[in-house]
């Protein structure tokens, strides 16, 4: 071994530093097969004391480092890249519950933690934590924190910034910050916590987190609604928020392309409508309230919207087993996705009321481009996260397509700047958007974000060529 592996293998024991192919190989390739590096080995602590040291270490000796907790980046966020110079510093030994407290309704979990372990953990004690994504049972909290998780219930809760009071972190030259405190209210100065939330380990290695929990939802209605469109979409939003208020979790809106082709893809999709709509609308809504009491509101708001022609047909689930494949529905779309073929993909977001103006806009500047490219544009309308994905003709080749590709990107994105939008709402920047970073963010916002680099990690070692664009000095 190396002298640098040697003095790491000292701090966390010889089995937990991997050098082997077979051993690190699942750690170099990101879970999309868009990215693969190479590192020098994979690290795994089982402490906040441990991540410190490996951090110290590294700055000493000037060796980058890349944070990875379930490795599920959408970005290529967690991936090295090629040079082998880095190592990769895998947080998923330190996966430990740590404190939940059922008074304060919050629960302090290592960053390692699996999120389907904190959520059973949160419901053993009749308490919720409501953050819910596909990839819930690997990925971690470390991870959900560095992105700025979403998910399908943000409408309600918030993203991972609403929903966490404080954190742990490992700085760049091995100090820790402990901001575990567990407040509501802390009026004493800049909030750290935020600088860390959503900065894609380039500041620090969150280490451990105090996370809000609440009550435990008793009921929950849930119902398929057919729209003509975006914009009576919205609309039949406004008539629910009126209807049931704060107990509306989930808003998730598809078009009819994303219904056909689950329906082509997935075997056990089927939807209650005796044609495809040309819209879809998943409604959810939850409270400590009873069943029929939330089944009432919802109905109540439906019919409200149907008696004013914004929605074209209504069903709402009448048990658990309906409700499951109404959510298999908008679950299955990135399935059939990557079952239909490649796909330009876009994680944008737009205030709310301007969604469906933006969607009309993006058409046409993608026909401008080309006409013949497939739409499959489906996502969280109630909080303004649209997932605008483009398949190519089905007599297209992959290669024209491929050719393609980068300007259709370019026309979605800027028609989300026009509506001052952005180009990720919930998947990070990682390495697929960094070289976009300059067009979309202004340039006082990149000196702002690269002075706190600086400060934090002024030689640059922590997660290098992701979220900010390389400097001529780097």
């Amino acid at each position: 071994m190396t002298n640098l592996l040697t003095r790491l293998a000292t701090i966390v024991g010889e089995r937990n530093v991997l050098t082997d192919d077979a051993s690190i190989g699942p750690y170099l390739n990101d879970w999309l097969g868009k990215y693969h590096g190479a590192a020098q080995a994979v690290v795994r602590p089982g402490s906040a004391a441990e991540v410190a040291a490996i951090l110290a270490l590294c700055h000493e000796t000037r060796t980058p480092i890349v944070p990875q907790g379930g490795n599920t980046s959408m970005s290529g966020g967690a991936t090295p890249d090629t040079s082998g110079g880095a190592i990769v510093l895998s947080l998923t030994r330190m996966n430990r519950i740590r404190e939940i407290d059922p008074i304060g309704n919050t629960i302090t979990v290592d960053a390692g933690a699996v999120l389907a372990h904190v959520q059973t953990a949160a419901k053993e004690i009749g308490r919720f934590f409501p953050l819910s994504l596909g990839a819930e049972g690997s990925c971690t909290i470390g991870g959900n924190l560095a992105t700025n998780a979403g998910g399908v219930a943000v409408l309600r809760y918030g993203t991972m910034r609403e929903l966490t009071l404080g954190l742990e972190v490992a700085l760049p030259d091995g100090r820790i910050w402990d901001g575990l405190a567990a407040l509501r209210k802390d009026n004493t100065g800049y909030a750290l916590r935020d600088l860390f939330i959503g900065s894609e380990g380039t500041l620090g290695v969150i280490t451990g987190a105090v996370l809000k929990l609440f009550p435990e939802p008793k009921a929950k209605a849930t119902a398929l609604v057919a729209v003509q469109d975006a914009e009576a979409a919205l609309s039949l939003l406004s008539v629910v928020r009126d209807k049931c208020g704060d107990r509306l979790t989930a808003f998730e809106f598809m078009t009819d392309a994303c219904v056909n082709l689950v329906l082509r893809h997935v075997a056990d999709a089927r939807i209650p409508f005796g044609a495809v709509p040309p819209a879809v609308v998943l409604v959810e809504l939850s409270d400590t309230d009873d069943d029929a009491a939330l089944t009432a509101r919802l109905e109540d708001a439906l019919v409200a919207a149907t008696e004013t022609e914004l929605a074209l047909d209504a069903t709402i689930a009448q048990d658990i087993a309906q409700a499951r494949v109404f959510w298999r529905l908008r679950e299955a779309i990135s399935e059939a996705l990557v079952r239909e073929g490649k796909a330009a993909k876009h994680d944008i977001s737009v205030p709310v009321a301007r969604m469906a103006e933006f969607i009309v806009a993006a058409d046409k500047a993608v026909a401008a481009v080309s006409s013949r490219v497939r739409h499959v544009v489906f996502g969280h309308l109630g909080d303004g996260n649209l997932h605008y994905n483009l398949l190519r003709a089905t007599d297209m080749s992959e290669a024209d397509f491929a050719a393609l590709a980068p300007s259709l990107t370019r026309v979605v994105h800027d028609e989300a700047k026009a509506y001052r939008g952005s180009i990720s709402a919930e998947h990070g920047i990682g390495q697929l958007r960094v070289g976009d970073m300059p067009r979309y963010k202004a340039p006082i916002e990149l000196q702002i974000m690269a002075a706190l680099k600086g400060l934090f990690d002024p030689a640059g070692l922590l997660n290098p060529g992701k979220l900010l664009p390389l400097t001529e000095k780097e």
